[in-house]
């Protein structure tokens, strides 16, 4: 079936289902609003496709900041940046790779983030690390890198997903493939424990010993799609090739053809840029000092456009912001939203705000973050607090039906270490809840990808969520009741030891040491 009619038969069902059942007049005018009136789209068309990627520390970031500040304040809710650090300030570039030698062929390429730029175009031997078996080999083999262009991943002989080799092959194909993947990956692992070095160690011996630049290729094990992270040099370029040109260069290496590529990188280092959080706010009519907060990290990676991770999580809350303050002018609590920076480095956005707003903190009736892809939500956790059936349940029941059948519950649930924001305000023992989202490929597919792009977005999906988002932070600013934050007793470990409630951690202020 098109992708068009299911859509469209989503929505429809959407619509109908919601104009069947009896639901609060608030909850059915968000409803309403979401089906006929959505701002999802274009402003999905205004940050993803305007502004693009949003690495810390980038110009766009910046202007991400500023630009859902804006949007705020275009529908008459404060809104402010509030800084949380700096960091090292830089701006990508072209990237321009082709393989000159022994034909002429224009290659799949991105430069790393943060990665030196070449200045001017440069050219040199493509090898492949040497065949040994120890770190004084390898030390030895070392002055040879230098002035050559260095592939460091592992080679990968099939680039075809394993669903579709799972879809083709006969089971007894399948298995035998299977088998030599996982022996070519733990040989790998071994080769580079053997030599001494490890991902960050190794990209600094190569670069140490001359070496004029330095390639992997982060392959997801989806067709087409490389993860992009930050270089780990500080003089020599550092770039992700995708999976098909990078194994042609590694097997032309490897059987002596010495092939040369010219690559052109145009990044800048930039002075050291203000990190910032967008927080917005709805003063809350009769209990302004208790907070309903809702939370996404507007950051990314910059391998593509940050799409699903995590512009839908941004345009959920900017939505949900919109309609509430529409439909819900007499708010009882006070309503905060969070567009997070650099939670891509380990929270550190949402974690400055948990240490620079101690009274925000104490009030807080419930924190509802989004952050895992355009799909609709599926599962909400208890993060450990003993009590929190007994809202999150009440409150979800205002949802409409179509909407919160989709939603699996665990109650009381474990508390989140890390991994996305609501872990910052667990760790404080604010309950905090992630709104886990059905992943549509997200983690072999978007997270962190060249393909995490507009394109990659299911509107109706997002609209379920900009209504149970709503609903939720409704309900919960109507409740009469303070929520209660009593932490279970925390289960043993597979050794027996008790273990613990996540610890609040700094967050990281600056780029300082950051690799």
């Amino acid at each position: 079936m098109p992708a068009m009619v299911v859509a469209t038969q989503f929505s429809l069902a959407q619509t109908t289902a919601g104009s069947q059942e009896k639901l609060n007049p608030v909850v059915q005018n968000f409803v309403n609003e979401v089906n006929s009136n959505s701002q999802l789209e274009n402003m999905a068309f205004e940050l993803l496709d305007g502004i693009g990627p949003r690495l810390v520390g980038t110009p766009e970031m910046l202007k991400a900041n500023e630009w859902t500040a804006n949007k705020l304040r275009s529908w008459d809710i404060e809104a402010n940046l509030q800084q949380f650090g700096t960091w090292k300030g830089w701006q990508r570039g072209i990237t321009h790779v082709d393989m000159t030698y022994p034909r002429v062929k224009t290659l799949a390429a991105t430069q790393l983030a943060w990665s030196p730029a070449t200045k001017k175009a440069i050219e040199a031997e493509v090898i492949i690390l040497p065949k040994v078996s120890s770190k004084a080999e390898f030390d030895k083999w070392l002055p040879s890198a230098k002035g050559k262009i260095v592939l460091i991943a592992q080679y990968q002989k099939i680039g075809r997903s394993d669903e579709q080799i799972k879809e083709f092959a006969t089971p007894e194909l399948y298995e035998k493939l299977k088998a030599e993947k996982a022996k070519a990956t733990k040989d790998f692992a071994d080769y580079v424990k053997s030599i001494g070095y490890d991902n960050n160690t190794l990209p600094e011996a190569l670069e140490k010993a001359g070496a004029a630049g330095i390639s992997i290729s982060n392959w997801t094990g989806i067709m087409g799609a490389n993860r992009i992270f930050g270089a780990k040099t500080t003089k020599i370029l550092m770039i992700d090739i995708d999976v098909e040109d990078y194994g042609m260069l590694y097997r032309m290496a490897e059987n002596g053809q010495k092939p040369r590529i010219k690559v052109e990188t145009q990044s800048k280092i930039l002075p050291e840029a203000k990190t910032f959080n967008t927080i917005g706010m709805i003063k809350g009519k009769e209990k302004p000092d208790e907070y309903i907060i809702l939370s996404a990290h507007l950051d990314s990676w910059d391998g593509a456009q940050g799409a699903t991770d995590n512009g839908t999580g941004v345009l959920t809350m900017l939505e949900t912001m919109r309609i509430l303050k529409k439909y819900y002018p007499n708010n009882k609590r006070t309503i905060v939203v969070g567009l997070w920076g650099s939670e891509e480095q380990g929270l550190n956005g949402s974690r400055g705000f948990v240490a620079d707003n101690p009274e925000i903190i104490k009030g807080i009736q419930a924190v509802f973050n989004q952050d895992n892809g355009t799909g609709r939500v599926v599962n909400i956790s208890g993060q450990g607090f003993v009590n929190s059936y007994d809202y999150i349940g009440k409150w979800l029941n205002a949802a409409p039906k179509n909407v919160r059948d989709q939603v699996k519950t665990d109650f009381p649930g474990m508390p989140g270490g890390g991994g996305s924001d609501h872990a910052s305000f667990v760790a404080a023992g604010v309950p905090s809840f992630g709104l886990g989202s059905l992943n549509w490929g997200y983690f072999g597919y978007t997270w962190h990808t060249t393909k995490d792009t507009y394109d990659k977005i299911i509107f109706d999906e997002v609209k379920n969520n900009v209504i149970l988002t709503a609903t939720l932070a409704y309900m919960a600013s109507e409740d009469p009741e303070f929520t209660n934050r009593d932490k279970r007793a925390m289960p043993l470990d597979d050794k027996g030891q008790a273990t613990k409630w996540p610890q609040i951690q700094k967050p990281r202020r600056d780029s300082k040491d950051y690799k």
